[in-house]
């Protein structure tokens, strides 16, 4: 049932938008504040060799997004995507709490992956039964979401890295605590605003017929494609992912972060205060690049999803290539904070053009019933992403920075040459997914 209604609407969206994006926003908070301190609290406090750290790193932010896989199945199939949430939620709560005894570290680390199994795929996958299937809000639905989470992704570092920092890790990990319980309250209270659950298909509902029979064989096509979609993000995850781990390390070594001025002369900038500058202008970048695609669509010039998706991985590798270049320049000393900056800047731009992007891809391609478990197979990248990020992270202390950031340009150009081969297909396969059920089954089909 669509939850929408024009009385419930706020900012020109359903409400139900809203309770899902500050519930999401608290839990990206609570995450991303974690994450900022992580990597430090590990090299700093508990006095892990920087490999291992890395390591440790990486596995914990696959785990994070391996659960989800199994977690969309069971809220699809057993618990409901409210329940879920709820659930998972808790358990995330708890384990940041766990985060102040350095004894339960490791079980603080399970205890939040295994509560994101729950929570990551059950919230975006009710924002299409917000909406008619002809709203035309539906289509930009994912790009106001994707924005609503990066202000957790903004404040986090800010308050939990500032307060980690400043005042003791434990003090930044307890605000990430307090963040998650908040996105649980929102939820709990707003839920009369969100789609109704609905009931899952009974085996004589799915008997096979040879329409429904037709329709498993182009459920497949869309299956290859999303499969082979999600291998190639999992690819560029490798590269992006550095961005909380070594990137943070390069953060604390490789740059001046010394403002100059006469009024802000002396002043050190946080290291953790550049955690902030992707979600900060993805906040700032997302309107420009929809007005753009918006005016593109109207002239029918806008790219297909895979091609928007190759050019964000190119950008992205660019980003890398420009910090080679700066580290590559300054091999004795230490580089203009500036330069970070620009990083995130370009990066950012790249992350426009393929995370949201694939993220509504694989929403408008879930089969019916099936949406957690769909969404939890995009989230699967990321798992995949994260343990490349964590194994090629290795390869920091060993290449050193110049080289380094060479090798993740050459992952970012690999995965954007892979997405562009895959923009045909993609786009055959979201073709016949538009069509009508019966102009479905009668639809040729391409091997």
């Amino acid at each position: 049932m669509v939850a929408s209604a024009r009385s419930r609407d706020l900012f020109g969206q359903p409400r139900g938008l809203s309770v899902l994006f500050l519930t999401q926003m608290w839990e990206i908070f609570s995450y991303y504040g974690m994450r900022s301190l992580l990597v430090y609290y590990m090299t700093k406090q508990l006095l892990l060799g920087q490999q291992q750290a890395s390591l440790v790193y990486g596995v914990y932010t696959a785990t994070v997004y391996f659960t989800p896989i199994i977690g969309g199945v069971i809220s699809d199939r057993w618990l409901g995507r409210r329940r879920a949430v709820i659930i998972g939620a808790s358990i995330m709560a708890f384990g940041h709490f766990l985060m102040a005894s350095e004894s339960l570290f490791y079980f603080a680390l399970a205890a939040i992956a295994l509560g994101n199994g729950l929570f990551l795929p059950s919230l975006p996958s009710q924002i299409d039964g917000l909406y008619a299937k002809d709203d035309p809000r539906r289509g930009s639905a994912y790009n106001v979401y994707y924005v609503g989470i990066n202000v957790g992704g903004l404040l986090a570092p800010l308050v939990c890295g500032t307060l980690g920092e400043l005042y003791g890790w434990h003090y930044g990990f307890g605000a990430a605590g307090i963040g998650m319980v908040a996105g649980l309250l929102i939820y709990v209270l707003g839920a009369r605003h969100l789609p109704e659950e609905g009931l899952h298909p009974t085996r004589k509902d799915t008997a096979a017929t040879p329409a429904v029979a037709l329709q498993r064989h182009e459920l497949w096509q869309r299956l290859r494609v999303l499969v082979a979609i999600a291998l190639t993000v999992m690819l560029f995850r490798g590269a992006y992912e550095q961005v909380g781990n070594t990137i943070a390390l390069w953060a604390d070594t490789g740059i001046n972060r010394t403002l100059a001025g006469s009024m802000l002369g002396g002043f050190v900038i946080p290291m953790t205060w550049f955690q902030s500058l992707n979600p900060l202008l993805v906040i700032v970048l997302t309107p420009l690049f929809v007005a753009h695609w918006t005016r593109q669509a109207r002239h029918g010039r806008e790219p297909a999803p895979a091609r928007k998706m190759a050019m964000g991985a190119i950008g992205v590798a660019c980003a890398y290539l420009m910090l080679a270049a700066v580290s590559a320049s300054t091999p004795a000393g230490q580089a203009s904070w500036i330069w970070l900056a620009l990083f995130f800047l370009v990066l950012t731009s790249g992350e426009l053009f393929i995370l949201p992007i694939g993220l509504g891809l694989f929403a408008r391609l879930a089969p019916a019933g099936h949406g957690a478990t769909t969404i939890a197979a995009w989230f699967s990248a990321t798992f995949g992403g994260s343990l490349l990020a964590g194994l090629l992270g290795t390869y920091w202390s060993v290449l050193g920075p110049s080289s380094f950031f060479v090798l993740m340009g050459a992952v970012g150009i690999a995965a954007g040459v892979l997405l562009w081969l895959l923009d045909r297909p993609t786009r055959r396969v979201e073709a016949v997914a538009q069509l009508p059920a019966a102009a479905t089954i009668a639809a040729p089909t391409t091997p």
